[in-house]
């Protein structure tokens, strides 16, 4: 071994492939992404309305606090990915910055959902600080992270399978996340405190056992380059890697549309659908989670058997035909007993079963959003002679971490310009049912055609996608 690196990659994937080494290979790369997917997962549906709902804030100002979030999110990825490309210890560059920031990461995101005393500047300066506790802990957890997918192996059928394995317990925690976010917020108004609490510690405490495990893999795994390389270097280099563009920009479109639809779901749900409070929660953000988990193991087959782009062309088709059908869905009637939904034989009932089954459509389709673009990653970095996985991994997050905050804030914007009302503005609880008829048109826009214009311009750029040998292969790579 010289500098860190294997003699002979080829037997290392050897054996990474054995049978108990490689279980708990993805095992513990699955743990690895559950503390920040269960963070993420909740931020995206729950955060949104936590500020206009139950912290008081108005739309606009809700939706430039998750625009801050992002792009400090943003700023420190770059920062913290050459940090971890020159940090040399025996166990390699990148276990060392996730250990030291899981039980930040756990105490920052229960703190998150605290509403403190005081004005609205006084809250979201709160806010604010908070953010920049959470986001720079999820950035020292899931950057490092992020680039030990390409360093573990250099096959590409593993890498893949890394990656359904890492977005596998991503989803299995965002999924146990929105279920205890489901059971503790209909039992009180503590019930994003006690949520917090709780999630908190299983981001923690799952982010702790992925280092464990991964630790001798990790030790052996390939090691960057580890020379000073300037920012504008740095924007020189990812400019030149004509592979990088393409992936980068279809993480923006897939993930920005993504984004958009957790952000808005709740909302939608509630007040352009007519669905209960007390039901919500449950047929909206938890159909979503396990039809994307079923989507993802599908498409990972799919992929490793006709190739990413095709799963891709697929998963996107069936994600824009749930969003078109998300826009023209008639809302529930408010005044139907709840007993009344979930029959066939009653007209408010069949809506709800349609509601539930585009919500599970849309999940099925868009679990492509997290598998391919990472799955494409891997080919761009061994694109570049040196393969700074940290640089690339880092510049990927940043790029799509802005285009994302972006689109909260244009959220936001739209909601407060369509009338949209929090809870600030409202004079008493009936008066806040009903959202006046701009508002509603504009959620059922930022829900269905914003989300399916972005995958369709997604998929017609990724007919270019480059072969191995610089030409044009829309169907295999």
């Amino acid at each position: 071994m010289a500098n860190g690196q294997p003699h002979d990659l080829s037997l290392k994937d050897s054996k990474l492939s054995q049978g108990a080494s490689r279980r708990r290979l993805m095992v513990s790369f699955g743990l690895g992404d559950a503390g920040t997917g269960l963070a993420a997962t909740q931020l995206g549906f729950y955060l949104f309305p936590f500020f206009t709902g139950t912290a008081g804030l108005p739309a606009f100002i809700a939706g430039s606090l998750l625009m801050v979030i992002k792009v400090w999110d943003a700023i420190n990825d770059p920062l913290i990915g050459w940090l971890s490309d020159h940090t040399n210890t025996r166990w390699g560059p990148r276990l060392p910055w996730m250990l030291g920031a899981a039980m930040p990461l756990g105490i920052s995101l229960a703190a998150m959902w605290w509403v403190p005393p005081g004005s609205i500047f006084q809250k979201t300066t709160y806010y604010i600080l908070m953010a920049i506790l959470l986001m720079t802990s999820y950035t020292s957890v899931n950057l490092p992270y992020a680039a030990l997918s390409t360093e573990l192996t250099e096959s590409t059928e593993l890498r893949t399978r890394l990656n359904a394995a890492r977005f596998t317990g991503s989803i299995v925690a965002g999924f146990t996340g929105l279920v205890v976010a489901a059971h503790l917020l209909s039992n009180g108004a503590d019930g994003f405190i006690r949520m917090g609490q709780t999630t908190g510690s299983i981001a923690a405490l799952a982010t702790l056992i992925s280092c464990w495990g991964l630790a001798p893999f990790a030790k052996a795994a390939r090691r960057p380059i580890g020379k000073s390389e300037p920012f504008l270097q740095q924007l020189n280099r990812i400019s030149k890697n004509k592979k990088f563009i393409y992936v980068i920009a279809l993480y923006l479109l897939l993930w920005c549309g993504l984004q958009l639809m957790q952000t808005v779901s709740l909302i939608y749900l509630e007040q352009v659908m007519n669905v209960p409070k007390e039901l919500s929660k449950w047929i909206g953000p938890i159909p979503f989670q396990i039809s994307a988990l079923i989507g993802l193991q599908a498409w990972s087959f799919y992929s490793n058997r006709f190739g990413r782009i095709n799963a891709l062309f697929w998963g996107g088709s069936i994600w824009i035909i749930g969003c078109i059908l998300a826009i023209f869905i008639p809302p529930l009637s408010p005044l139907t007993p709840t007993s009344m939904l979930f029959t066939f034989n009653h007209y408010e009932g069949i809506k709800m079963m349609l509601l539930i089954g585009i919500i599970i459509f849309v999940g099925f389709g868009a679990s492509t959003a997290y598998l391919i673009p990472w799955s494409l990653l891997p080919d761009a970095i061994d694109a570049d002679p040196e393969k700074p996985a940290g640089i690339y991994t880092a510049w990927m997050v940043l790029i799509q971490k802005i285009g994302i905050g972006l689109s909260v804030q244009i959220l936001g914007v739209l909601l407060s310009v369509a009338g949209y009302r929090s809870i600030t503005e409202c004079t008493d609880s009936v008066s806040c049912l009903s959202q006046p008829s701009t508002a509603q048109i504009t959620i059922r826009i930022c829900m269905g055609l914003i989300p399916a214009l972005l995958v369709t311009i997604g998929m017609l750029l990724m007919k270019r996608w480059p072969n191995q040998t610089g030409g044009i292969n829309s169907a295999t790579s």
